[in-house]
């Protein structure tokens, strides 16, 4: 009894979280696919995008770096700088101007000392920690019938769905300010700009599908505890 109720949660809550996770990621790949072949009619690339969305929000000190991959942009805040994947460093696209766009957003943030992101910052050690030992402690505590153990496990999970929760505020408000800064500074048309917005609430996408997922592993995680057997 006991398994057909694990299996009937993995079923009606965790698969589902699944699924939508593996659409979102479609959607991202796809949206970007579609508008890399869109070409800004000002011959904008990705790199002069971060950098004109910086100079307009008076953020210097930040480097643009060029990265290896595709879709392997991010803002590291540590040394200060947005790496552009080839994809979209050098390529004048609807695609690219988005995303760097979106990582200049985050460089504006880190430079204004942004709440949010300075809370996520923080819990980034125990969240690390969190995603390696959560499941392994639990299974433990289960077996040996250890309720600390099994706490500790669902604490540090709960970490990992907190962090999770805190980064989309984060990524909405870097598109908020990349969509802003492309719009009132002509950067992108009238006609370009949805593009890149659509790209945007893709990625948006993929933050929440991450979300889903965590939160429907904490529930299943808890109620497995709650019974004291895996």
């Amino acid at each position: 009894m006991l398994y057909m109720q694990f299996d009937i949660m993995y079923l009606f809550l965790v698969l589902p979280a699944l699924l939508f996770s593996l659409w979102a990621q479609y959607m991202v790949k796809s949206s970007f696919k579609k508008y890399s072949q869109r070409f800004t009619s000002n011959n904008l690339t990705g790199a002069g995008a971060a950098y004109e969305v910086l100079r307009r929000n008076g953020v210097t000190g930040v480097r643009i770096e060029r990265v290896p991959g595709n879709l392997t942009d991010h803002f590291d805040p540590r040394s200060n700088v947005i790496c552009l994947s080839d994809s979209v460093y050098a390529a004048p696209t609807i695609a690219a101007v988005g995303v760097a766009a979106h990582e200049a957003g985050h460089a504006i943030q880190h430079a204004h000392n942004y709440a949010p992101m300075k809370l996520r910052a923080a819990i980034i050690p125990v969240t690390r920690y969190g995603s390696m030992l959560s499941m392994p402690l639990v299974m433990i505590g289960l077996v040996f019938e250890l309720t600390g153990l099994i706490n500790i496990g669902i604490m540090l999970f709960g970490a990992v769905v907190l962090f999770q929760l805190i980064t989309l505020p984060v990524e909405f408000n870097a598109s908020r300010r990349a969509m802003s800064s492309l719009i009132e500074s002509g950067l992108l048309s009238r006609d370009e700009a949805p593009g890149a917005r659509k790209v945007l609430s893709a990625a948006a996408l993929t933050y929440v599908g991450a979300l889903i997922v965590s939160i429907a592993q904490f529930a299943r995680l808890f109620a497995r505890s709650r019974r004291r057997r895996w």
